[in-house]
């Protein structure tokens, strides 16, 4: 049989006998915890809102920023064609300028070989004319030539020295120019070729 007093107290899983007012802590603590879920559950659409808001934001900059990227490629793709063309154009078309000068040359030799009985006079009075046109359509063109005097000091980047000779000049100095050189926009086309002075 059992025991009637068993019965009489409310058991616990530790044994003791429970606590008088636990059952109410425990409701009191259920209470608080339905107001804390209450005010996450209303604040919830304020906050779900604020990052929608937030998210459509930043989408609209990503894609204006994706749009200026595009633009900006664009432009660099045909800044590089456009660059490519006068590349090429300058290729093809970058003597034309120089050629053009050189056809009054060509003009006086021809008209001069069309002479059947021309005096040498005559022929060394046209040569001397066609090689001032010559000297003049170079020049227009930036062709310079390199005739150092005598006496002038050796410069080895525009003069290239065939030979050494005796002199009254001082050491390492042009005697002589045995052949002009030329310069092309103060950059060197050809050196001119001399003799230089022997050291004494």
């Amino acid at each position: 049989m059992t025991d009637p007093t068993s019965s009489s107290q409310p058991s616990n899983p530790s044994g003791q006998p429970a606590a008088p007012g636990s059952a109410t802590s425990a409701q009191s603590s259920f209470q608080s915890t339905d107001a804390m879920m209450a005010a996450m559950a209303a604040a919830e659409p304020d906050a779900l809102a604020k990052v929608q808001a937030e998210l459509a934001t930043l989408q609209a900059k990503s894609a204006d920023l994706a749009d200026q990227y595009l633009r900006a490629k664009a432009d660099a793709e045909n800044a590089r064609r456009r660059a490519e063309e006068e590349i090429s154009k300058a290729r093809k078309f970058g003597v034309e300028s120089f050629a053009e000068s050189l056809l009054p040359v060509a003009d006086s030799l021809e008209a001069g070989l069309v002479i059947k009985d021309a005096t040498p006079e005559q022929i060394r009075e046209g040569a001397q004319a066609t090689l001032r046109q010559l000297l003049a359509a170079l020049e227009r063109n930036k062709v310079l030539a390199i005739a150092p005097a005598p006496g002038s000091k050796f410069d080895p980047h525009q003069h290239q020295a065939i030979s050494v000779v005796p002199s009254d000049l001082d050491a390492n100095t042009v005697v002589s120019v045995l052949q002009k050189g030329y310069l092309i926009a103060d950059r060197v086309l050809r050196p001119a070729l001399v003799t230089v002075s022997a050291p004494k």
